[in-house]
């Protein structure tokens, strides 16, 4: 994106080199931060072969809810909370439940026929229509106030390398899948702009030290700071990068062969990389809106860190009177929370640059899910959890619905974000306009 001539005459006096840019944007004092009205942030993480219900949804109703095992991780930021039950995913059509799962949560809408295979059902293609989340990044990019580098991010972590419905939750538009980034070198190298790799691997702040000791001068004391945590952020991270074992740099995304025995033991530190990229991304003011995606539909990461050596989608199979496979369900589950629980953490601890509160008070995660239940295969009572700030929506809350369309829940989400649609994905599920209670 083109400098504004101010900025382009600023970096001029002072002969700063464009490289410098991503430690400028978000700088108040200089006027770079954009518009000083509130940035309000959507975040979507999706992990896959639904819950274990019994361990998942609390059992009370309103503001003295209890949380169950699988939702503990998040007891420090219960009163951020909304947990949403009986919020269904009612789109029918070509493909299985997981592939329509993953699909349609942030679409809402069929699947054009295909010939991607899904087990006793009939094949499919890709969605028909845009996601949510890629919706609003259009709207927000649209406004010259809300406009950022990148719109969007989409962070992955083991998102196999290959490109099917089962692998993609994000759409540019009908047909068009967005495939996230699940390599954090990548993922660097698009927010930082250069190629990082473990034989070039060369300091970014090298080439902009002088730089960024030269605005110090010219910045507020604030501005001082937030570059000096975000010059500090982004050294540790090259220094982690650089540090990595080499299966982690070449390997980071193993292809997935059924059958074949996936290394996917370094996902805990690249789940903990992407979330730490998103999270500085956002200081930088780089997107307004972030999916975080763990695996794909039908994901069979092996969490061998938790002493668990079968797949997660072959232990989703498992029948409810199997208290093993339950067990080992619940801990899968669990983990996956505590990657949310970190995210919240490093939201909730970082101030928002430029403005009051911390970025959490303006970001709304959303975590969804493909199935509500894996053995079962049921789109009903998908585990939709949100936590933060971003959409004003009354917090704390344990909330039970009665079957609604997850449309209803979209829609909601995007009045949220100033985005006054009427109808979003398959009209016919969205009759009854925004989901109720949520403010």
């Amino acid at each position: 994106m083109p400098l504004p001539t101010s900025r382009r005459r600023f970096l001029k006096s002072l002969g700063l080199k464009a490289a410098a840019l991503p430690f400028l944007m978000n700088l108040p004092s200089l006027g770079f931060a954009g518009s000083s009205s509130r940035k309000k942030r959507l975040v979507v993480m999706f992990s896959p072969n639904g819950t274990v219900p019994k361990e998942f949804w609390p059992d009370q109703e309103g503001s003295e809810f209890v949380l169950k095992p699988i939702l503990k991780p998040l007891e420090p930021f219960r009163d951020r909370m909304l947990v949403l039950n009986g919020v269904c995913d009612k789109v029918r059509g070509d493909g299985d439940s997981h592939m329509r799962g993953i699909a349609c949560l942030l679409t809402g809408i069929e699947l054009f026929p295909g010939n991607i295979q899904g087990g006793s059902h009939t094949p499919a293609g890709w969605s028909t229509g845009i996601s949510l989340d890629q919706e609003l990044k259009n709207v927000f990019q649209a406004n010259p106030e809300t406009h950022t580098r990148f719109g969007s991010l989409e962070f992955g972590v083991m998102v196999p390398d290959r490109a099917d419905t089962w692998t993609r939750l994000s759409y540019a538009g009908p047909n068009k899948p967005v495939a996230p980034i699940d390599n954090p070198y990548q993922m660097f190298e698009k927010l930082y702009g250069q190629m990082q790799d473990r034989e070039s691997l060369s300091s970014v702040l090298d080439d902009v030290q002088a730089d960024l000791k030269k605005l110090s001068s010219v910045v507020s004391v604030a501005d001082r700071r937030l570059l000096d945590e975000h010059a500090t952020f982004v050294r540790e991270m090259e220094k982690e990068l650089k540090a990595a074992p080499a299966t982690d740099a070449e390997h980071a995304v193993p292809d997935f062969q059924p059958g074949i025995r996936e290394d996917n033991d370094n996902i805990p530190q690249i789940s903990r990389m992407q979330i730490d990229l998103m999270v500085n991304s956002f200081v930088s003011d780089f997107a307004r809106v972030s999916t975080l995606q763990f695996t794909n539909s039908v994901g069979q990461a092996r969490m061998r860190w938790l002493g668990i050596d079968e797949g997660h989608h072959s232990l989703s199979h498992e029948g409810d009177d199997n208290a093993d496979a339950q067990e080992k369900l619940t801990k899968i589950n669990t983990w996956y929370c505590e990657q949310l629980a970190y995210l919240v953490k490093r939201l909730a601890e970082t101030p928002e640059p430029g403005g009051p509160g911390s970025l959490l008070d303006n970001t709304q995660i959303v975590w969804g899910n493909e199935l509500g239940k894996g053995n079962s295969h049921t789109l009903d009572n998908i585990p939709f959890v949100m936590v933060g700030g971003g959409s004003d929506f009354k917090t704390g809350r344990s909330l039970k619905f009665n079957k609604v369309p997850h449309h209803r829940l979209l829609l909601s989400l995007a009045h949220s974000f100033g985005h006054q649609i009427e109808t979003f994905g398959n009209p016919s599920y969205c009759k009854d306009g925004p989901l109720a209670g949520l403010s």
